[in-house]
């Protein structure tokens, strides 16, 4: 956001409105030029477009959580997802509000770092090359997490063949939003078979 000539305080306000991390990065460019809400529209759809499996997975986790529940979905970011997804929460504590709670503190800890972010941005500089595959640790760690707890894996089989027979059909560069739709598709036409697997809960 420095960089591209905005004032520092850009950063914090995209965090409160945005609170999408691959987004805010596209937003710097889409302030540069002329506004395409349609362009912009789309562009968000398939950028977040995993949020929409973050929210199947935790639709019934949610489902008691009140007023609580608008804020929930709001901040269901890959780190609270991994949290709230996988947590064990202790005897006595309230589910709702200790998932509400790390989504508070994950929004806050986000809102923070892009404020500080755009005040130091034009005066340290780094080499960031690399840091882009601790997304992919991340989701690697979530995978496995979720594999060992399942006790059958047919929701982990219906995304790798989705997936596999969507980038052999439309190539690297496409297969993302069709394998997510495919997958989407399946895990409704299963969810009954799934959850009686225990891989649903």
């Amino acid at each position: 956001m420095t960089a591209a000539g905005n004032p520092f305080w850009y950063p914090t306000l995209t965090s409160i409105v945005i609170y999408g991390g691959s987004l805010e990065f596209l937003v710097v460019s889409m302030l540069a030029g002329p506004f395409n809400l349609l362009q912009t529209f789309l562009v968000a759809v398939m950028v977040q477009a995993r949020h929409l499996f973050y929210g199947l997975a935790m639709l019934e986790k949610y489902k008691g959580a009140g007023h609580r529940k608008w804020y929930l979905i709001y901040t269901l970011t890959d780190e609270t997802f991994s949290i709230n997804c996988s947590a064990d929460i202790p005897d006595g504590i309230d589910q709702y509000s200790f998932w509400e709670y790390v989504s508070r503190l994950d929004h806050i800890y986000w809102m923070t770092g892009c404020t500080i972010g755009g005040l130091l941005g034009q005066i340290i500089h780094f080499n960031t090359e690399g840091l882009d595959f601790v997304m992919t640790s991340m989701f690697t760690v979530i995978l496995l997490n979720q594999l060992l707890k399942e006790k059958s894996h047919i929701s982990a089989w219906i995304g790798a063949a989705a997936s596999l027979a969507c980038l052999l059909i439309f190539g690297r560069d496409s297969f993302l939003i069709p394998a997510m739709a495919v997958i989407v598709l399946m895990l409704t036409v299963f969810r009954k078979p799934i959850e009686r697997s225990g891989d649903l809960s």
